[in-house]
Protein backbone atom coordinates (compact mmCIF):
# COMPACT_ATOMS: atom_id res chain seq x y z
CA UNK A 1 0.00 0.00 0.00
CA UNK A 2 1.36 3.63 -0.89
CA UNK A 3 1.57 6.35 1.49
CA UNK A 4 -0.92 9.42 0.76
CA UNK A 5 0.09 13.09 0.95
CA UNK A 6 -3.05 15.29 -1.03
CA UNK A 7 -4.16 18.65 0.77
CA UNK A 8 -6.29 20.90 -0.45
CA UNK A 9 -7.08 24.31 1.47
CA UNK A 10 -9.49 27.05 0.27
CA UNK A 11 -7.94 30.65 2.72
CA UNK A 12 -7.55 34.63 2.00
CA UNK A 13 -3.90 35.69 0.74
CA UNK A 14 -1.98 37.36 3.74
CA UNK A 15 0.01 39.42 1.59
CA UNK A 16 1.04 39.57 -2.48
CA UNK A 17 2.94 36.47 -3.28
CA UNK A 18 6.62 36.69 -4.48
CA UNK A 19 7.34 35.20 -8.10
CA UNK A 20 11.36 34.06 -8.09
CA UNK A 21 13.41 32.02 -10.60
CA UNK A 22 15.24 28.94 -9.82
CA UNK A 23 18.93 28.52 -10.95
CA UNK A 24 17.73 26.04 -13.94
CA UNK A 25 15.06 29.02 -14.83
CA UNK A 26 12.00 27.26 -13.20
CA UNK A 27 9.41 30.01 -11.68
CA UNK A 28 8.47 29.62 -8.38
CA UNK A 29 5.82 31.53 -6.51
CA UNK A 30 5.90 31.52 -2.53
CA UNK A 31 2.96 32.67 -0.77
CA UNK A 32 0.63 32.51 2.55
CA UNK A 33 -2.74 31.78 3.09
CA UNK A 34 -5.00 32.18 6.37
CA UNK A 35 -7.44 29.72 6.77
CA UNK A 36 -10.13 30.45 9.30
CA UNK A 37 -11.23 27.37 11.50
CA UNK A 38 -14.89 28.17 13.39
CA UNK A 39 -15.09 26.39 16.55
CA UNK A 40 -17.06 26.65 19.58
CA UNK A 41 -15.19 28.27 23.03
CA UNK A 42 -17.51 27.81 26.01
CA UNK A 43 -20.75 29.09 24.54
CA UNK A 44 -19.39 31.25 22.10
CA UNK A 45 -18.20 30.33 18.09
CA UNK A 46 -15.01 31.43 17.63
CA UNK A 47 -12.44 32.05 14.73
CA UNK A 48 -9.21 30.22 15.05
CA UNK A 49 -6.60 31.58 12.19
CA UNK A 50 -3.86 28.82 11.07
CA UNK A 51 -1.68 30.05 8.17
CA UNK A 52 0.47 28.42 5.54
CA UNK A 53 3.30 28.85 3.56
CA UNK A 54 2.52 27.42 0.13
CA UNK A 55 5.23 27.41 -3.25
CA UNK A 56 3.85 26.85 -6.69
CA UNK A 57 6.37 25.79 -9.28
CA UNK A 58 6.21 26.48 -13.03
CA UNK A 59 4.65 27.96 -16.00
CA UNK A 60 1.01 28.06 -13.69
CA UNK A 61 3.46 29.76 -11.03
CA UNK A 62 4.71 32.49 -13.53
CA UNK A 63 1.06 33.21 -15.38
CA UNK A 64 -0.78 33.27 -11.97
CA UNK A 65 1.99 35.32 -9.57
CA UNK A 66 0.65 38.68 -10.91
CA UNK A 67 -3.10 37.88 -9.45
CA UNK A 68 -1.96 36.47 -6.02
CA UNK A 69 -2.58 39.72 -3.97
CA UNK A 70 -3.00 39.76 -0.53
CA UNK A 71 -6.84 39.59 0.67
CA UNK A 72 -7.47 37.51 -2.27
CA UNK A 73 -9.41 33.70 -1.68
CA UNK A 74 -7.75 30.80 -3.61
CA UNK A 75 -8.19 27.15 -3.23
CA UNK A 76 -4.70 25.20 -3.19
CA UNK A 77 -4.47 21.82 -3.76
CA UNK A 78 -1.07 20.16 -3.07
CA UNK A 79 0.96 18.09 -0.58
CA UNK A 80 2.89 18.69 2.34
CA UNK A 81 6.63 18.73 2.35
CA UNK A 82 8.63 19.06 5.84
CA UNK A 83 12.41 20.78 6.02
CA UNK A 84 14.76 19.96 8.10
CA UNK A 85 17.81 21.93 8.56
CA UNK A 86 20.56 22.54 11.73
CA UNK A 87 20.61 25.89 13.23
CA UNK A 88 22.81 26.53 16.13
CA UNK A 89 23.42 23.24 16.74
CA UNK A 90 19.80 22.69 17.10
CA UNK A 91 17.78 20.13 14.72
CA UNK A 92 15.07 22.26 13.05
CA UNK A 93 11.87 21.91 10.87
CA UNK A 94 8.92 22.92 8.99
CA UNK A 95 6.39 22.32 7.15
CA UNK A 96 4.69 23.56 4.21
CA UNK A 97 3.02 22.77 1.16
CA UNK A 98 3.77 22.47 -2.57
CA UNK A 99 1.06 23.18 -5.11
CA UNK A 100 0.40 20.81 -7.58
CA UNK A 101 -3.12 23.34 -8.35
CA UNK A 102 -3.58 27.20 -7.58
CA UNK A 103 -7.33 28.20 -8.33
CA UNK A 104 -8.56 32.31 -7.64
CA UNK A 105 -11.72 32.26 -5.99
CA UNK A 106 -14.27 35.07 -4.60
CA UNK A 107 -13.68 38.65 -6.18
CA UNK A 108 -10.93 40.48 -6.76
CA UNK A 109 -9.89 42.39 -2.97
CA UNK A 110 -10.86 46.22 -2.60
CA UNK A 111 -13.33 45.45 -5.66
CA UNK A 112 -17.08 45.84 -5.66
CA UNK A 113 -18.35 42.13 -5.98
CA UNK A 114 -17.88 39.59 -9.04
CA UNK A 115 -15.41 41.25 -11.51
CA UNK A 116 -12.41 39.67 -13.35
CA UNK A 117 -8.73 40.62 -11.33
CA UNK A 118 -6.85 43.38 -12.25
CA UNK A 119 -3.08 41.76 -12.50
CA UNK A 120 -0.59 43.47 -10.40
CA UNK A 121 1.85 45.09 -13.05
CA UNK A 122 5.98 45.97 -12.83
CA UNK A 123 5.11 49.60 -12.88
CA UNK A 124 1.84 50.03 -10.91
CA UNK A 125 2.53 53.68 -9.50
CA UNK A 126 2.54 55.08 -12.93
CA UNK A 127 -0.71 56.23 -14.03
CA UNK A 128 -2.03 54.79 -16.95
CA UNK A 129 -2.59 56.82 -19.80
CA UNK A 130 -5.28 54.42 -21.47
CA UNK A 131 -9.09 55.44 -21.14
CA UNK A 132 -10.21 52.72 -17.99
CA UNK A 133 -12.82 50.17 -19.79
CA UNK A 134 -15.45 48.35 -17.99
CA UNK A 135 -14.29 44.97 -16.05
CA UNK A 136 -17.40 43.44 -17.17
CA UNK A 137 -16.87 41.09 -20.14
CA UNK A 138 -18.88 42.19 -24.08
CA UNK A 139 -22.05 40.47 -24.18
CA UNK A 140 -23.48 42.67 -27.02
CA UNK A 141 -23.41 39.80 -29.72
CA UNK A 142 -25.81 37.52 -27.54
CA UNK A 143 -29.47 36.33 -27.78
CA UNK A 144 -31.25 36.51 -24.95
CA UNK A 145 -33.33 33.25 -26.13
CA UNK A 146 -31.48 30.68 -23.43
CA UNK A 147 -33.43 27.61 -23.44
CA UNK A 148 -33.50 26.43 -19.85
Amino acid sequence: MRDINVVVLIGNLTRDAELKYVKNGTAIVHFSIAVTRTRKQNDEWVDEPNFFDIDYFGKGAESISKYLLKGRMVGVEGELRQDRWEQDGQARSKVSIVASNVKLLGSNPGSAGGGYAKPRTENSSSPSKAPAQSEQPDTAGFDDDIPF
